[in-house]
């Protein structure tokens, strides 16, 4: 899932991929699964059961330089799931729920992103602040302001 709202940019990661690929333009699996931070995977079963809540993982070594963090450990957690139904203890837990800025900094990133796509430049800036400001450890607010705000999130 690539929360993203250029889809374009996220076709060219996609090529080659043999499963489906979303494009999440909308953020409603941010909310739907309290995921705050990126990357973050759930393990969802065939049945559609959540296995294992939302954690922060990396499925790919490819920023493990500026992380320090290597996917093999959850990848081999992940193979022993899908072959052998093994599921880790650490997914014994619970995610909380959204606290109420939580809830009302994603309707002002929903309403931000409603008024970018219809122009409303300075009503887009005033909730994605907003949205920002009620959530700041939330990285798919966060983050995901920053390139449709003119913010460089790499810079």
């Amino acid at each position: 899932v690539a929360l993203d709202e250029n889809v374009a940019a996220v076709v060219p990661l996609a090529d080659g991929i043999t499963y489906p690929v979303l494009v999440d333009t909308e953020h409603r699996l941010t909310e739907l699964y309290a995921i705050s931070n990126v990357p973050t995977v759930v393990w969802i079963d065939w049945d559609d059961r959540i296995v294992r809540p939302n954690a922060s993982e990396f499925g790919t070594d490819m920023f493990s330089e500026l992380t320090g963090i290597h996917c093999e450990d959850h990848m081999a957690q992940v193979r022993a799931w899908i072959r052998d139904g093994a599921v880790p203890d650490d997914a014994d837990y619970r995610v909380t729920d959204l606290d109420g800025d939580e809830v009302t900094a994603h309707l002002h990133f929903r309403l931000a992103i409603h008024a970018r796509r219809t122009d409303r430049t300075d009503a887009a800036r005033q909730h994605f602040d907003r949205a920002a400001a009620l959530a700041p450890n939330d990285f798919t607010i966060v983050r995901a302001s920053m390139p449709l705000t003119g913010v460089d999130p790499f810079g």
